[in-house]
């Protein structure tokens, strides 16, 4: 029975109330075991180990909903994209756990800066990309570390599945094609399972079984999707019933009451993104304030590796920069996106139970500049610290 006791350490629990106190934390084989401002002698076995927190902030490791790491090599001799199985615009079953090496250098980067669990997802060249799945950001074996498999069905919408067929003069080569095919899809998905449900044995056909968890609301749908693309996602979404987030999610200040209406959640970002022509000319990061204060479910996202992984300390504080209180833009990257990957139960906050996933902070990550983490602890085993 491995026992840690962490002492002295600023708890940040991220549970409601926005809980933040001077206390101790016993993990106990992989778990949080007990957790208050002092842990009773007899919750102690002889060969406790003991780490003194004293001067660090103890949180929930941090937890990224929208990466493509391991899936896109840009660090290689070539660029490698593995993410994208361009051969048709419904390659709905493909799993991206089958594409991901685990040996990405972007795993190291990510838990060495105290991001624990990640959503890696295929996309965006198709309107039907894949399914996304959750993982412990360390190990060597994708299928050990994976925690969620699948998480949602991915959807692109906009310039992405355009850019990819309307070079090859095919549908969807413009917006009204990639709704064409949203609509299609979820008809034929819904025809299929009410099929199935009756009796009727369809033959048997693999993008349709993947989509009947999302038609059933046992997972959602993300969708890539920004500016007006995002009043699409909605219609459809909402035509069929399913839960959805509206990811990347760039221009959402012009449809906050949609949104709001729609009940989905919403991954923000990257935030670094240059504003263009096109998707990118209205990177409205105030919306984020804005749907926070509305109710909607926030998380920011990097879209790593587009943007390298320990920049989600630049999203938290730039949500900060723009009203959001502090706390608030911490749960947007610990319990907001561990909802949205559906894994709650397990993460995201420091609760006694749960996984112990957990990061000892020198500063406040996105508040201080110098923020740096000293230690990484996942399923209750430190796997990185710092030198210093």
């Amino acid at each position: 029975m491995a026992q840690t006791l962490i002492q002295n350490g600023t708890i940040y629990t991220m549970e409601d109330g926005d809980t933040v106190f001077t206390g101790e934390i016993l993990v106990e084989d992989g778990k949080i075991k007990k957790i208050g401002t002092r842990i009773p002698e007899e919750e102690l076995s002889g060969d406790v180990e003991v780490i003194d927190a004293a001067g660090l902030n103890v949180m929930p490791g941090l937890i990224e909903a929208h990466s493509h790491i391991g899936l896109f090599d840009f660090n290689g001799e070539s660029s490698v994209d593995d993410a994208n199985e361009m051969t048709n615009p419904v390659t709905l079953s493909i799993d991206a756990r089958y594409s991901v090496n685990p040996q990405a250098r972007e795993f190291k980067a990510a838990y060495s800066h105290g991001i624990t669990t990640m959503l890696l997802t295929p996309g965006s060249g198709n309107v039907f990309c894949g399914l996304p799945f959750a993982l412990k950001t360390y190990g060597n074996n994708v299928f050990d570390m994976s925690i969620k498999a699948p998480c949602a069905v991915k959807i692109a919408l906009g310039g992405n599945p355009k850019g990819t067929y309307g070079e090859r003069n095919q549908l969807p080569m413009t917006r009204m094609g990639v709704a064409q095919v949203l609509w299609d899809t979820f008809r034929k998905a819904k025809d299929y399972m009410e099929a199935k449900e009756s009796g009727d044995h369809p033959a048997y056909d693999a993008d349709m079984e993947a989509m009947i968890p999302a038609l059933k609301r046992e997972i959602p749908c993300k969708i890539h999707c920004t500016q007006h693309d995002m009043l699409t996602a909605i219609e459809v979404a909402n035509a069929y019933g399913v839960r959805f987030s509206l990811e990347h999610a760039w221009g959402a200040s012009n449809y906050i009451d949609e949104i709001v209406e729609s009940g989905c959640d919403v991954c923000y970002g990257p935030i670094g993104t240059y504003r263009a022509a096109g998707e990118r000319r209205k990177v409205d990061i105030e919306a984020v304030k804005t749907l926070d204060e509305r109710g909607v479910n926030v998380a920011l996202i990097t879209d790593s590796p587009i943007l390298s992984e320990e920049s989600l300390y630049h999203h938290i504080g730039e949500a900060v920069r723009e009203g959001v209180p502090y706390l608030r833009a911490l749960r947007m990257v610990t319990i907001n996106p561990a909802h949205v990957l559906g894994v709650e139960d397990r993460v995201g906050t420091l609760r006694e139970g749960k996984d112990a996933d957990l990061i000892l902070v020198k500063g406040r990550p996105g508040l201080d500049t110098d923020a740096s983490v000293c230690k990484t602890m996942i399923d209750g085993k430190v796997i990185w610290q710092s030198v210093s």
